[in-house]
């Protein structure tokens, strides 16, 4: 009964993964995904390394308060797919996903689901769920993304030592099915917007003599001198002022981030229509959900480090908004 095998697919990594291949940054908004080629291909996927049908895709995901969206739905509404839902916290990061994950895998290992566990994932968090499925006879194999140079991306040291294997997610399945958005063009305006003239405004009185002579014989206070502006960073999504921060003691760390920030931004202009835009700088300074996550993720990549710590988590707001005003 059990000759199956089972997919539990980490859409944020999945997605974020894949669109670091495609874009250079892992902003999901950047790409468009044809989800059923995409599902279909990775269960092929599986039943070509097992040698057994899958038996059912798990598909994690992110959504406000746990209630799907549109295309949430239909997602849960193709063959053999569970649509299986975290939520988002005020810091706009996905919770409660990985934990689902992990009580999934050990659930139906214990409950002899399936004989082979296929996880397309990266998360460490994930590494002691992994063992535990396997101390129930299970093994778990891992599939990842391929980065631009056919590396596996975003898979955790420990969570690869714990797996039982790792495989490659095809590159040509991804490529047919994320593609990157394009730029939407906003229309070039047909007749020229002439300002109708305003009322012409009254000349100012002339100043009498008394005023002059009052005025020469007053004393002239000294032109202060403004004080620098702090460096201000923004708490995170929320957009409320946080602290002042100091000058970054590590040079390097300080061109990652920059480096992190302006790939994000260029992303963001590069497939953003106008209003987006507009509705950007209307938000100001809180930064919308996808484009914070798509900052941490990439610094996290790109420090290597599995957690971003706060103080740089504010810098990278902080000159993200930089970028933006730099255009």
């Amino acid at each position: 009964m059990r000759s199956t095998c089972s997919l539990y697919i980490d859409t944020g990594y999945l997605l974020a993964s894949a669109a670091t291949r495609v874009t250079g940054t892992s902003l999901r908004s950047s790409i468009n995904v044809e989800y059923p080629h995409l599902i279909d291909s990775i269960m092929q996927k599986a039943e070509q390394l097992s040698g057994l049908p899958v038996l059912r895709v798990h598909w994690y995901d992110s959504a406000d308060n746990g209630v799907p969206g549109p295309i949430q739905q239909r997602i849960g509404e193709l063959a053999k797919v569970k649509l299986r839902l975290g939520r988002f916290g005020m810091d706009g990061e996905q919770k409660g996903v990985d934990l689902r994950i992990g009580l999934d895998l050990v659930a139906h290992a214990r409950n002899n689901t399936s004989d082979v566990f296929f996880l397309v994932s990266g998360d460490d968090d994930l590494t002691e769920a992994v063992e535990e499925a396997q101390a129930h006879g299970v093994a778990v194999v891992l599939l990842s993304v391929p980065n631009a140079d056919g590396k596996s991306h975003g898979v955790s040291r420990h969570l690869l030592r714990a797996a039982d294997d790792l495989h490659l997610i095809d590159g040509t399945t991804l490529d047919q099915s994320i593609l990157k958005v394009e730029r939407q063009i906003a229309p070039t305006p047909t007749e020229p917007v002439t300002a109708k003239p305003g009322p012409t405004p009254a000349k100012p009185a002339a100043p009498s003599p008394l005023d002059v002579a009052t005025a020469a014989r007053a004393p002239h206070p000294a032109t202060p001198t403004p004080a620098p502006a702090p460096a201000i960073a923004y708490s995170s999504t929320t957009g409320s002022v946080s602290h002042v921060l100091p000058e970054f003691d590590n040079a390097e760390d300080a061109a990652v981030i920059g480096d992190v920030a302006n790939r994000v931004f260029i992303a963001f202009q590069a497939t953003a229509s106008p209003e987006e835009i507009r509705e950007l700088e209307k938000k100001r300074p809180s930064i919308p959900r996808d484009i914070d996550r798509a900052l941490l993720l990439d610094a996290s990549e790109a420090l290597d480090r599995y957690s971003v710590d706060e103080d740089t988590r504010y810098r990278l707001r902080a000159r993200f908004w930089s970028r933006f005003d730099e255009g």
